[in-house]
């Protein structure tokens, strides 16, 4: 099985108060990877950032004071451009950079047919991308990690291509680059 995780393409990360320039002209890219997903057959699994009304009062409230995804609001939501590629798909939310419960799934997934390969695409490569391409790398650590470079956007340019540089430290595979 091949699964292909699609991370945090919500609206406060496109055209919200996180949201970049870079980030909205990634989506088209997301939303060409999504398909070719779905057409060969991969899992498809979206993560979706999700804090509540006291994420201020967070850890990463108080070093990252902007609130955004609040559950249940139109920044939480997938942007409108890939909505219709989540209906029917497992979307997990996580409280944080990394998703535990991603992890867990995937060793699930895993546990009723082997998982041969993981690509990761989404935002931020250096924040989210990064903390569940290791996660996924200590749940299953026999399956290939990829990220598709081309479908990822950090936070800078820089930043970028120092997450991407440390993923390849840690052994996963970079496309696209």
């Amino acid at each position: 099985m091949n699964v292909l995780v699609v991370v945090d393409m919500q609206k406060d990360f496109i055209s919200g108060p996180l949201g970049t320039e870079k980030a909205a002209a990634n989506v088209q890219a997301v939303r060409e990877r999504i398909l070719q997903a779905k057409k060969l057959g991969e899992t498809v699994i979206f993560l979706r950032d999700t804090h509540q009304e006291n994420y201020l009062e967070t850890q990463e409230g108080r070093r990252l004071p902007v609130p955004h995804t609040l559950e249940g609001t139109e920044g939480w939501e997938i942007v409108d451009a890939l909505a219709p590629l989540a209906a029917g798909e497992l979307v997990i939310n996580k409280p944080t950079f990394g998703s535990v419960a991603m992890g867990e799934t995937l060793r699930e997934l895993n546990e009723k047919e082997p998982v041969e390969t993981i690509t990761f695409v989404g935002i931020y490569t250096d924040m989210c991308v990064l903390s569940n391409v290791l996660l996924a790398k200590a749940f299953l650590t026999e399956a290939r990690i990829v990220v598709d470079a081309s479908c990822c956007v950090g936070l800078s340019d820089e930043a970028h291509r120092n997450a991407i540089g440390t993923m390849k430290i840690c052994q996963v595979d970079i496309i696209n680059e």
